[in-house]
């Protein structure tokens, strides 16, 4: 592996470590993060957590191969000052957005732990790969308590509860000339070097995992967030004394909120139409609310009789 001198941003990164069975992602997120983040007037709190949602998000949906396949992360909370957070992915495109208390959200102090943003509350990853299920394919959600003391953290512990495979993962957060950044590096442990084998994970001889998870411990939050630091310089300062290093780019990520207003039509023109009459405000339109780009999409009534 050689240092190359082009930043990827908005771009995942893939790469494996075979002597170590080991694989990972890294991902930047810089204008796709601000499109989203634009949409709503989240208080910093709020925005920072988000945005280091649409990075995990982005880190598992990277390792969706089939089109069509979609990876959803949602957290499920009872009396913090988010109390629903949605991100998904699919063919590269990103979106997410959260509800939240105001007054709970401006109580918050400037670094609030997890449970204070979210309360008791549960993570839920969920998988919908379009592949034979004979081949792993279908519908997969696991489901983990929100504990640590970021959301990475929580991530990290469904990978070794949900799917038994030891993972690192860290996320970071920043400002740069007024505009958010974001970053995130995964790495796991492949047992035999391969997909699909038994899972050892309580087993206690794991020595490359270990050199593995102390190497990549050492990046710095300021690494993964510096739009200046090409991905491929992070892989290069954390595993370049391994024999070798595999590295592969991803799809480019997009923004991705998929509301349509021909598509939103269709779906309402599926529904009786005397419960459209009872659906339509006074004005004699159908309005529907998209939550992630925040707009509103009326729909005349009088439009489902042409």
């Amino acid at each position: 592996m050689t240092e190359q001198s082009e930043t990827l941003t908005n771009q995942p990164l893939r790469f494996s470590i075979p002597t170590r069975d080991a694989r990972g992602r890294l991902v930047r997120l810089d204008e796709v993060l601000n499109e989203i983040l634009a949409a709503h007037a989240y208080p910093p709190v709020i925005e920072r957590t988000l945005a280091e949602a649409l990075v995990l998000t982005a880190l598992l949906g990277a390792s969706l191969k089939e089109a069509g396949s979609q990876l959803t992360l949602q957290t499920q909370t009872e009396k913090g000052a988010i109390r629903l957070l949605v991100c998904d992915y699919k063919d590269g495109a990103l979106r997410g957005y959260a509800q939240f208390d105001t007054a709970t959200a401006a109580a918050l102090p400037q670094d609030p732990t997890l449970l204070g943003i979210f309360g008791q509350g549960y993570l839920a990853i969920t998988f919908d790969r379009m592949k034979p299920a004979s081949e792993g394919g279908g519908r997969y959600q696991g489901i983990v308590p929100l504990e640590g003391e970021t959301l990475a953290d929580a991530a990290q512990n469904y990978f070794v509860q949900s799917e038994q495979i030891p993972t690192f993962i860290r996320v970071a957060v920043d400002h740069v000339d007024g505009r958010c950044v974001a970053g995130g590096l995964l790495v796991q442990h492949l047992p035999e070097g391969e997909e699909g084998r038994e899972r050892l994970h309580v087993r206690l001889d794991h020595p490359e995992w270990a050199h593995i998870e102390i190497m990549s411990s050492t990046i710095a939050a300021a690494e993964l967030a510096d739009p200046a630091l090409p991905l491929e310089e992070i892989v290069w300062r954390l595993f370049h004394e391994e024999k070798e290093v595999r590295i592969e780019q991803g799809d480019l990520l997009s923004k991705g909120c998929r509301c349509d207003p021909v598509h939103i039509r269709d779906v309402i023109a599926k529904f009786p139409a005397v419960d459209r009459v009872e659906m339509a405000d006074d004005a004699g339109d159908i309005v529907v609310d998209c939550e992630f780009c925040s707009r509103r999409f009326p729909i005349s009534l009088a439009s489902f009789n042409n």
